[in-house]
């Protein structure tokens, strides 16, 4: 019996592991082409085009801040030093419990006004409603209201005042690229059935940063979870996510910096204040939307490094991001396995739900499982180790060339490096991270799986807070 269960696992593990690598491939290849079509507009074809028309969309910047008292006030700034014509800088206070507001109240002189509080989303409610009363900060709203225990919660607080077409999710101490929404609004010009633009994002905990919390010099973190994680987010963005873009079938706007069209959030119920992978949860019920009210829609990645963040540096971080997402994902699919296999629900409903499925959520059920098979063998003396190796080196030579082909298209766009030493250190956590990094994420993974199949209480500490970024 148990003979028979490896001899299948063994054969199924094969067809899965030379499907995956297949899919890559094709990925690679559709974000080749998502990307010279990005490439054919020049930065100062699309600033001009911008700048010249009178029909340029406003954006509201939405971000939560809790208990942020030490850099509040530095990025704040940050948000506001947008280089774009028409937007406005929408910061949530989130029933933080030290001085987050004040030292707002206090920088950029703030005074409470009326506002007749119309919840258009549901969040928790909000207590007060500021502005500022110099005009150099006119582009500031601060809303203050109870703490709702989510990113989501937040999120829709902002979207309760916001007052332009198209907003953009960040977190307040996200580091943002000057022309980032010149880059992200400039597909929605193209295309108005555009509902959702994803900017990639990279890691920023090697940075260094002056008192006004602006850039130095870019460098790679000297830790090594961060450093795994800026190399895996470049591989979703740039060859995930830029390839699904493509034929349009993307599964995430990322939660760390991503456009929206407001009146669609809005008309979808806003975020879900119960998710756990808020951004995929908002993505897939605006499309289904969409569907259900027979819209065109189009969901875009861009090359252009929009936004850099804080990745988890510890054990106990990485643990507690991870087992979230784990956990987000599981509920998505419970949520909204309607959608799965369905034409009606176009890409996402025959391409991305079945991917997801199949591809991410059953990969670390499928890793644990050749694990035990392998000690099991091992003890029994029935490993064939020609067809070991042989897949092993397939598999991770095949990585390493994903790897060094992600960290080759990063350098040559100029992208987040200043120095070409960094780019080493990305190379040798590459080959490290079959064997270090990815081993952990499984297991997290895992344990977001329980987590949500036992009911688990979830915590909701700082990384909760700032939510799914990738």
């Amino acid at each position: 019996m148990i003979s028979a269960f490896l001899y299948v696992y063994g054969n199924l593990v094969f067809f899965y592991s030379m499907s995956l690598i297949i899919i890559y491939v094709v990925l690679i290849i559709m974000a080749d082409q998502q990307a010279k079509k990005n490439q054919k507009w020049g930065k100062k074809y699309i600033r001009s085009m911008i700048d010249s028309s009178p029909y340029t969309k406003g954006v509201s910047i939405v971000a939560g801040a809790y208990n942020e008292e030490n850099s509040i006030v530095d990025n704040v700034n940050s948000l506001l030093s947008q280089d774009y014509p028409n937007f406005e800088v929408v910061i949530v206070n989130d029933g933080s419990k030290d001085k987050t507001l004040e030292k707002m109240i206090d920088a950029f002189e703030l005074v409470e006004i009326p506002y007749d509080y119309v919840y258009k989303v549901h969040c928790q409610p909000f207590k007060r409603l500021f502005k500022s009363l110099n005009p150099k900060y006119n582009k500031l709203t601060v809303v203050d209201k109870v703490n709702g225990g989510t990113k989501a919660d937040a999120i829709n607080g902002g979207l309760n005042v916001v007052t332009n077409p198209y907003f953009i999710n960040t977190d307040a101490d996200c580091l943002l690229a000057k022309d980032a929404i010149y880059e992200c609004i400039f597909p929605v010009l193209q295309d108005e059935r555009v509902i959702a633009v994803s900017g990639t994002m990279s890691i920023s905990n090697g940075f260094l940063l002056n008192s006004k919390g602006e850039v130095i010099e870019k460098r790679p973190s000297s830790k090594p979870f961060p450093l795994f994680q800026d190399l895996e987010y470049k591989r979703s963005f740039l060859i995930g996510k830029m390839g699904w873009s493509n034929i349009n079938a993307m599964p995430n706007v990322s939660g760390g910096y991503g456009l929206f069209n407001t009146e669609v959030v809005i008309a979808a119920g806003g975020y879900s204040y119960d998710s756990f992978a808020e951004d995929m949860d908002m993505l897939w019920r605006m499309i289904g939307y969409c569907c259900d009210f027979h819209k065109e829609y189009r969901v875009v990645q861009i090359p252009h490094t929009c936004c850099w963040t804080e990745g988890p540096a510890t054990f106990k971080t990485m643990n507690r991001q991870r087992t979230r997402w784990g956990r987000g994902l599981i509920q998505l699919i419970d949520k909204h396995k309607k959608m799965a296999f369905k034409p009606y629900y176009k890409q996402l409903g025959l391409i991305t739900f079945p991917y997801e499925i199949i591809f991410e959520f059953f990969a670390p059920v499928i890793e644990a499982l050749g694990l035990i098979s392998l000690i099991y063998l091992l003890f029994t003396g029935g490993i064939n180790w020609l067809s070991f190796w042989v897949m092993l080196c397939t598999i991770y030579l095949f990585s390493i060339m994903l790897s060094g082909l992600i960290i080759f298209y990063d350098f040559i766009q100029g992208g987040s490096y200043n120095h070409i030493k960094s780019y080493l250190k990305l190379l040798v956590a590459g080959c490290l991270e079959p064997f270090i990094y990815h081993p952990l994420i499984t297991f997290f993974s895992l344990k977001g799986y329980a987590n949500y199949i036992f009911r688990t209480r979830a915590v909701w500490g700082d990384m909760q807070h700032k939510g799914h970024k990738k």
